[in-house]
């Protein structure tokens, strides 16, 4: 029986990986780090921010997803606790990001995407988005978002 669970759980992360993010779509949720927990009967989100008015059209894709892959026993929940943090993007998340035009997180001062440049400013603490601030390389002179570190 335990075969059979790990198989279930094995399918529905499957699925979640194909579910994009609405904002970043070159992104998946389990990329941003989003989906925390995947168990036989529920699947656990946490949004990257309270208040991220990207949640209910998540749940509502996962929901899509796993409902057209046969899961419609599988119950959806989204806790704010952990709050989640961009340590939770994946490597691979963060290189999608990054060939996207997105600066990934990062402690100290963002490289351009575009050229790799060093010599940036930040231009708005926020960007396209609330959890993005817009900088510009000084450089080449693009500007682009950078995923804001919480």
């Amino acid at each position: 029986m335990a075969a059979v669970r790990a198989l279930d759980t094995d399918a529905i992360w499957d699925v979640l990986r194909a579910v994009p993010d609405p904002e970043i779509p070159v992104l998946s949720i389990t990329d941003l780090g989003i989906v925390r927990e995947v168990h036989e009967d529920r699947v656990i989100l946490t949004p990257t921010y309270t208040g991220c008015p990207a949640t209910l059209v998540i749940e509502s894709m996962v929901r899509e997803a796993l409902d057209a892959a046969g899961f419609e026993h599988i119950a959806i929940e989204t806790t704010l606790s952990p709050p989640w943090t961009t340590d939770w993007i994946t490597p691979e998340g963060r290189a999608k990001l990054h060939a996207y035009g997105i600066a990934a997180p990062t402690r100290g001062v963002p490289a351009c995407p575009q050229c790799g440049s060093e010599q940036t400013e930040e231009i708005s603490r926020f960007g396209s988005a609330p959890c993005k601030s817009l900088w510009r390389c000084r450089s080449c002179a693009e500007p682009f978002d950078l995923f804001k570190c919480h």
